[in-house]
């Protein structure tokens, strides 16, 4: 069983999750209205793959008997002014949730969970390709500069991403 402030917190954690799935869903609707369909496509992948982190907490709460605590979902942002503003504020967000998995493993340590622990370890892998992929689009959008044939061939390329790629 889950202790109650392991529980708390993979309840906390499931709803950061969902509201990451929401952001990017916000970073998408701005790319399509920047005329970036690429981009919007490659946060549309994104929402994807935040829903299916999200169910991985919702299923190993109720694996480990505990109540699952579905919690409002605030609004994200949705102005960003070009493409290179969206994913430099994506790779924050997920510097920000790679630093709340880190804080789970630790809570799971300190409330002597090892299960718990061990189901983390999958997410703590994932934030690292997470931000690798975002923080790749950032650097390659820094070399693109002002260049609006750069970022149209990206655009396309961003559009072929699929579900369980990196980009």
């Amino acid at each position: 069983m889950l202790s109650p402030k392991m529980l708390q917190a993979l309840n906390d954690q499931l709803q950061a999750e969902y509201f990451s799935s929401y952001l990017y869903l916000a970073m998408a609707a701005r790319c399509a209205d920047l005329n970036l369909p690429g981009f919007a496509h490659w946060f549309r992948v994104q929402v994807q793959e935040e829903n299916q982190h999200a169910l991985k907490f919702f299923d190993y709460i109720l694996l480990r008997r505990g109540t699952v605590e579905l919690k409002g979902i605030e609004k994200p942002k949705g102005d960003w002014p070009d493409a290179p503003t969206v994913v430099e504020d994506a790779l924050k967000h997920e510097q920000y949730i790679t630093q709340r998995i880190h804080n789970l493993v630790k809570l799971a340590r300190e409330e002597n969970d090892p299960a718990t622990e061990a189901f983390l370890q999958w997410f703590v892998t994932e934030q690292v390709e997470e931000e690798a992929s975002v923080d790749g689009l950032v650097q390659q959008l820094k070399i693109l500069g002002d260049s609006p044939s750069g970022l149209f061939i990206m655009d396309r390329e961003l559009a072929k991403r699929q579900v369980g790629g990196a980009e």
